[in-house]
């Protein structure tokens, strides 16, 4: 992209999220967004912060949520819109769009799952799954369906007791669903969302009821026994729980894989750094989140005047704190568009803050280092193949949806 720092900002938000060369390659876009406008009021009636301060004061305010119902009232949006943006983003019954007290209850019945130490007693768990997947690694490997995927999902259904037969058949359910967090969705996948998410809602009630008949030790039994001994949970407020975390479980962690693997490999000076010493690996992880976060945009509603970077923001207003240009803000890290993954200047945004940081950050960290650790251990050479790899077209969930990599071993 060219002269980009003359397009006015809302013809960048606009490239950004109606464009597919918008959202395969967001950076360009997100530095000429920050340098015009970092504090910026759309025509269409949508907020969007780039610094990294402004998106770590929206996500941590008080005075924000996650209510948006008042908020798509304002934007315009039409009948079958709105009411499709109703049904997924003001589901009270699902944490990633609930406020306090409803979010603290739903989050606290799990939280004790994803903890740093819990996460960590899966450590020799997940190096056997890794190194069981890439005992089959041979020559050229298409590595998002090889390791990206079934690595984390793996993880994720087996703490939460989904069958190993039905996960793969639930990926493109889930992948649907995920088109509702997308600033513009067309009104087919609008449609194709809903129907996902109703057949995701009837496979999970029928796996609550085939755990209520033979319960097992897992997370899924857990939450249906915290929902027996009290009304800590509705029967809805379960499934939908479920649903999230199965989904997010791997969703996510997948295309920190994919994305990672990739900017190592676009950059073999860093791949070599690593290789020579895995001490980086932890910080080599922080910086690959930082340098391409597969979620890179989180939204929020102001309840009161939100006052930043020198405006401020009313009440009622959609904000969407751009989490990918954050973590490229050269007020924050030093030459940002460099890898580095020796970086030591603080957590990138990523996961997210407030009281939505990502439950399951300390999972996905620990599958993206043991997934590293594993590739140096056992290949001496990793590289591309073919042309460049396919990119989801797509701007809040960023990943590939192929990778071709020769590995030597």
């Amino acid at each position: 992209m060219t002269a980009v720092s003359t397009v006015e900002p809302d013809a960048l938000l606009l490239e950004l999220i109606a464009t597919p060369e918008g959202r395969a390659d967001p950076y360009p876009r997100y530095a000429a967004l920050r340098e015009r406008a970092p504090v910026h009021r759309s025509a269409f009636g949508i907020w969007t912060l780039t610094d990294y301060d402004d998106c770590q004061l929206l996500l941590r305010h008080p005075g924000v949520g996650k209510d948006f119902s008042s908020a798509m009232n304002s934007l315009g949006l039409s009948d079958a819109d709105r009411e499709a943006q109703d049904r997924f983003r003001n589901d009270r019954s699902n944490m990633l769009v609930t406020d306090p007290p409803d979010h603290t209850r739903l989050r606290g019945l799990v939280t004790r799952a994803f903890t740093p130490r819990t996460v960590e007693k899966l450590r020799p768990t997940v190096v056997t799954l890794v190194d069981e997947l890439l005992d089959a690694f041979d020559g050229e490997v298409e590595v998002m369906d090889a390791l990206a995927f079934p690595l984390p999902v793996t993880v994720i259904g087996d703490m939460l007791g989904v069958p190993v037969e039905d996960r793969s058949l639930l990926r493109p359910l889930v992948r649907s669903v995920t088109a509702i967090l997308e600033l513009a969705v067309s009104p087919e996948a609008l449609a194709e969302a809903a129907e996902a998410d109703a057949e995701l809602g009837r496979y999970f009630a029928d796996l609550v009821a085939d755990r209520r008949a033979s319960p097992r030790d897992d997370l899924l039994t857990k939450l249906i026994e915290a929902e027996d001994k009290g009304d800590q949970l509705t029967e809805h407020e379960l499934i939908s729980t479920v649903i999230l975390l199965f989904a997010a479980g791997f969703e996510t962690t997948t295309h920190l894989i994919g994305n990672g693997l990739l900017a190592l490999l676009r950059n073999p000076g860093e791949l070599d750094r690593l290789r020579g010493d895995r001490s980086l690996i932890r910080s080599g992880v922080e910086e690959l989140l930082r340098y391409d976060s597969p979620v890179q945009i989180a939204a929020r509603t102001t309840y009161e005047e939100l006052p930043v970077g020198g405006q401020t923001i009313p009440s009622g207003n959609l904000v969407l704190a751009m989490l990918g240009a954050a973590n490229r803000d050269p007020a924050r890290f030093t030459d940002p568009d460099r890898l580095d993954v020796g970086r030591d200047e603080g957590a990138p945004m990523s996961f997210g803050g407030g009281i939505h940081f990502c439950l399951g950050a300390a999972l996905a960290r620990l599958e993206g280092q043991i997934v590293l650790d594993r590739l140096l251990e056992r290949f001496r050479t990793m590289e591309l193949v073919g042309g460049p790899p396919t990119v989801r077209d797509s701007l809040t969930l960023r990943g590939l949806t192929e990778l071709r990599v020769h590995f030597g071993a």
